[in-house]
């Protein structure tokens, strides 16, 4: 019987109840879950710590002695067992909260124990809640060496489950079904890769014999893990390019030259030719172009976002633009309209807000292809939206959008359009290769000219006067502020307060300013009202939560202020910071913070101050924060829960996988070879309950 079709219930030493808390508190249903689920940290096991060296610092330790005295305390929920433990150095208290009566029969007074818990501190005095304990023998040896420390929840302790209960299930269950363990992976990519056999690695990263093959075992384990995602994606990409044909855009016409020679605003960068070649290449392969566009805000993404389209009109298409928020949606529009001056070009805008009346004409107009370019928030995707003709959809900050509204877009025609993704966050390379995996990259990696690099300052928000002067400064010369507060979920009316707070002091600090405030509680159409405000220069100073990240574009703003700058991640403030430095004055982006700093907060604030390169600053948040918190990876489009790799840390895994597994699919596409069989089996395993969304976009 395969491990995966071991039923947890049936394990040596696991039973019906602790495999309904196995089942839902850490979703271990089969052997094979159960060998899936690694220990965070080890610790060695051969050593013996006395009572007298126990220190805060002190992590999972082993305690040899003898239960001296057992009392109770407190009563109802607040009843707890002490039981106090003496070694030759000294008495410590161990402290059991549930299955008082079980723990008081099951241990002996005067009969030596190993004791194995995390100490805490409590009233100037060490305890140990909740240890695990086992009859000291002396004959045995001390189980050697390192021993895995296995995540635990307070319910699985009070049944019993604790790290110590884990290791002994996990170890019996190796005993028992070792040979039942399967390799995953052929002996050519084993060889390739250089890595130990399954049963070998799922032995060591449990039971490690030594460090040298618990680093081996880790090996193994991250790269099958990696690899598997990888080959998935590989597949996957290949099967779109071969299977969804796209429009053929044979031709750059009337639209695109006009365009070109008599409208643009200033020459093109480099980069944004570059990416328009490439993205030339994709209309006219007889594939479905699917492209991830990355740039730092202001860096030119909108223009080559149109000129696109109008490669899709020149060829007879309709082509649309998705962004995930009304305002984004205006500025989009706006931007368009002003480029496309009076060029007879249909544009019309579809948000929420678009009232009956103005919908119907809209409707028409994209059925009978007057309207040639639609720019809307998820309007668009609602069942009344039919074009004539959907040529390409381009997405603006995709990871703001469910993967199965993206979808939706692709039922818009009887062919899928092609897709263009812009994203202003920039994608660290490991985490661009594993999430967005089956697009093509296009990075805009340069500013138009005329732009100046922002200035970044920390300030500490103690030297407010200073502060205060330099913003009178710029108000003195005609410039726009933003001052950013941020918005903590658990507390929603707090936040409020704190953004209330600020416009009041703000406009007793500056009385000759007119000041408007944002926040995500206000009606959208007051929303819009002050941003359009802030935008039309009646305000000077914008006071505002997080909001205004993805929000208006205002070339006159030229400082952004972010209040405990702290509590924002490095993308996030990079994304607010991309709000000024739009005209061809010097901005600057102050960064206010407590000085009472930790060490990762300090970081983060050197890193803002020293780099302006949106690509260097989400590679230092993935190092900081790991993937998971990164924005928008949650809803990628790929549903992957990485165990054991990290992306922050097994770059050069990634890129291992990722090239073995295109090798791979280059020659085998459909994985059909004798020497593949194992990898589509291995994939429809992993694989088959996970409808891949992201084929789509």
């Amino acid at each position: 019987m395969e491990l995966s079709e071991r039923d947890i219930t049936y394990l040596p030493g696991v039973g019906p109840k602790k495999a309904e808390v196995l089942k839902k508190e850490i979703n271990i249903h089969s052997a094979e879950d159960l060998l899936s689920y690694y220990p965070f940290r080890y610790i060695d096991r051969s050593k013996i710590y006395s009572i007298s060296e126990i220190q805060a610092s002190s992590a999972y330790i082993q305690l040899k002695g003898k239960i001296i005295h057992f009392e109770t305390i407190g009563e109802g929920a607040a009843r707890r067992l002490i039981a106090k433990f003496k070694d030759e150095s000294g008495i410590i208290d161990l402290v059991w909260f549930k299955g008082i009566k079980f723990i008081q029969n099951k241990y002996k007074f005067n009969t030596e124990y190993i004791v194995f818990g995390k100490p805490t501190l409590f009233g100037n005095k060490y305890n140990i809640a909740h240890p695990d304990i086992e009859e000291f023998d002396p004959k045995a040896e001390i189980t050697g060496g390192l021993a895995g420390c296995y995540n635990t929840s307070e319910k699985m302790k009070n049944h019993f489950l604790g790290t110590k209960a884990i290791q002994r299930i996990i170890q019996s269950t190796l005993t028992s079904f070792a040979n039942d363990i399967t390799e995953t992976l052929p002996p050519s990519i084993m060889k390739r890769a250089n890595v130990i056999s399954r049963k070998e690695a799922l032995l060591n990263i449990h039971l490690p014999q030594n460090l040298d093959l618990l680093k081996k075992a880790e090996y193994r384990l991250k790269f099958e893990e990696l690899f598997f995602l990888q080959l998935n994606i590989q597949r996957y990409s290949k099967q779109r390019s071969e299977k969804v044909g796209g429009y053929v855009f044979s031709k750059i016409g009337e639209h695109f030259n006009s365009f070109y020679h008599n409208y643009l605003p200033f020459p093109l960068t480099g980069a944004q030719k570059r990416v328009l070649k490439e993205i030339r290449v994709d209309l006219g392969s007889g594939h479905q172009m699917n492209r991830l566009l990355q740039g730092d805000v202001g860096s030119g993404k909108t223009l080559v976002g149109l000129m696109t389209m109008l490669m899709g009109l020149d060829n007879g298409f309709q082509a649309c633009i998705m962004a995930p928020t009304e305002i984004l949606a205006n500025q989009h529009y706006e931007s368009i309209k002003a480029f496309l001056k009076d060029m007879p070009i249909g544009v019309e805008l579809l948000t929420g807000s678009t009232t009956k009346k103005k919908r119907e004409p809209i409707h028409e107009g994209l059925r009978n292809g007057s309207i040639h370019i639609l720019i809307g928030t998820h309007a668009l995707i609602e069942d009344e939206v039919q074009f004539k003709n959907l040529g390409i959809a381009i997405i603006d900050e995709q990871h703001r959008f469910g993967v199965a509204q993206r979808a939706k877009l692709w039922a818009k025609n009887n062919h899928p359009p092609h897709i263009l993704v812009m994203t202003a966050t920039p994608i660290p390379r490991t985490l661009a290769m594993t999430v967005y995996g089956d697009l093509d990259v296009s990075v805009i990696d340069e500013l138009p000219p005329g732009r100046k690099p922002i200035q970044t300052i920390h300030q500490f928000d103690n030297r407010r006067g200073s502060l205060y002067a330099s913003m009178k400064k710029q108000l003195e010369e005609g410039r726009q502020i933003y001052i950013v507060y941020p918005l903590i979920q658990e507390n929603e009316k707090m936040d409020l307060k704190n953004v209330e707070d600020g416009f009041y002091q703000i406009q007793a600090a500056f009385p000759d300013y007119r000041v408007c405030m944002v926040h995500g509680k206000m009606k959208a159409k007051d929303k819009d009202a002050a941003m359009q405000r802030f935008a039309a220069c009646e305000a000077h100073i914008m006071v505002a939560t997080t909001v205004i990240e993805v929000g208006v574009n205002v070339p006159n703003a030229t400082v952004m202020v972010i209040e405990n700058a702290e509590r924002f991640g490095l993308s996030q403030l990079h994304q607010l910071r991309g709000r000024v430095g739009r005209g061809g004055d010097q901005s600057y982006c102050v960064l206010v913070t407590s000085p009472k700093l930790s060490n990762d907060t300090r970081k983060r604030m050197d890193i803002m101050v020293k780099s302006n390169d949106g690509f260097e600053i989400s590679e230092a948040d993935l190092s900081l924060r790991g993937p998971g918190d990164l924005e928008g990876t949650q809803q990628s489009g790929i549903a992957f829960d990485l165990k054991l790799a990290n992306l922050a840390t097994d770059g050069q895994i990634v890129q291992l996988t990722r090239d073995i597994a295109r090798e791979i699919i280059e020659k085998d596409p459909a994985l059909n070879m004798h020497e593949n069989q194992l990898l589509a089996r291995q994939l429809r395993k992993m694989f088959s309950k996970k409808f891949n969304w992201g084929i789509i976009s």
